[in-house]
């Protein structure tokens, strides 16, 4: 019996070569006396011996840090994770020499490939927070000063969209509102300068398009309405701006599970313009909604035909995902009808 138990007690260590260890020793007493391109040439000796031990790499990582060598110290890391995905050191000194390259996105990525290995990892946790709020304030002062840019080009309407951009990320930043006080008279004068120059029919899709955008979608399609009745009046129901008031009234009344609403309106847009991608792909979407599967995936089809560049990668892989389901739907109701 004590055999057994003194069985349990015994760790399995790796199977580590013992020349590549003396050289990491060696390696370890050159680093302590801060001798680090010479504990490097050790390391690298014990990695050529056996490249599988993370361990070496990551020394090796650590003094590259200490030379400030940033591009040696990320691809030791990199030899050091592909050595041993779940050594958790090795995407720290890979994050930490991509800080240093000023590679934020590429940082937060692999913080969070490490973090996919353990995930309470205080010090990737640490890190992936920081650098989260670098990405952030990187992101800002990208902003501000494409805006500074387009106000010295007298392009205020751009500049005044890249500021609205910034203040989504960090509101009441004080280098945006400066920029804003500059921009936001400039803005409101030219809008009022354009809104002034538009017919009566341009005005209420635009207030109809303010309305959705507050998500108060029954006064936008009033306001939509308006514009679409205005233009019937005066024969020009095919024109593009009517074209753009059904397509965004459909809209409108899908918010509001409006199905029948938004197939009509996606006809009209159809009648004019057959292969309008969204208004197929909405009336699809609709038919579905009321149980109209055969007339769903006839449009699902029509957009599948078209070319995959017209049609985009999202939109094309929505129109792929409701086809299978659809099919599958028809399946199962005709067999249902033989029943």
């Amino acid at each position: 019996n004590n055999n057994n138990n003194n069985n349990k007690n015994i760790i399995i260590m790796p199977n580590y070569n013992s020349q590549a260890e003396a050289l990491k020793a060696q390696g370890n007493d050159f680093f302590k006396k801060g001798q680090y391109a010479a504990a490097i040439e050790k390391y690298q000796q014990a990695c050529e011996v056996d490249p599988n031990v993370p361990a070496y790499w990551s020394n090796m990582a650590a003094c590259f840090e200490k030379l400030e060598q940033y591009q040696d110290m990320s691809d030791a890391a990199r030899s050091c994770i592909k050595a041993d995905r779940n050594f958790v050191k090795g995407y720290f000194r890979l994050a930490t020499a991509q800080k240093h390259l000023n590679d934020v996105s590429g940082c937060i990525k692999t913080l969070e490939s490490g973090l996919a290995v353990d995930s309470s990892n205080p010090d990737l946790k640490k890190m992936k927070k920081e650098m989260k709020e670098a990405e952030r304030n990187l992101q800002v002062s990208q902003y501000c000063s494409k805006a500074e840019e387009h106000l010295q080009n007298g392009d205020i309407a751009s500049a005044y969209k890249q500021l609205e951009l910034a203040s989504r990320l960090d509101a009441g930043n004080p280098s945006i509102e400066a920029l804003m006080k500059r921009v936001k008279p400039k803005y409101e004068k030219l809008e009022a300068q354009r809104k002034a120059s538009l017919t009566s029919d341009e005005l209420y899709k635009e207030k109809g398009d303010d309305y959705y955008k507050s998500a108060k979608f029954e006064e936008a399609i009033a306001e939509y309405t308006k514009c679409l009745d205005s233009l019937e009046r005066q024969g020009k129901q095919s024109s593009e701006l009517a074209m753009k008031a059904y397509s965004n009234r459909a809209a409108c009344h899908k918010q509001l599970s409006h199905f029948d609403g938004t197939i009509a309106d996606c006809t009209s847009v159809l009648e004019v313009e057959p292969d309008n991608v969204k208004a197929l792909i909405r009336r699809a979407q609709a038919f579905e909604a009321v149980e109209r599967y055969r007339f769903a995936l006839q449009d699902v089809k029509t957009v599948l035909s078209m070319p995959y560049a017209q049609v985009g990668k999202s939109n094309w892989d929505l129109c792929n995902m409701m086809q299978h389901r659809l099919n599958k739907t028809v399946q199962q109701l005709k067999a249902m009808n033989k029943n």
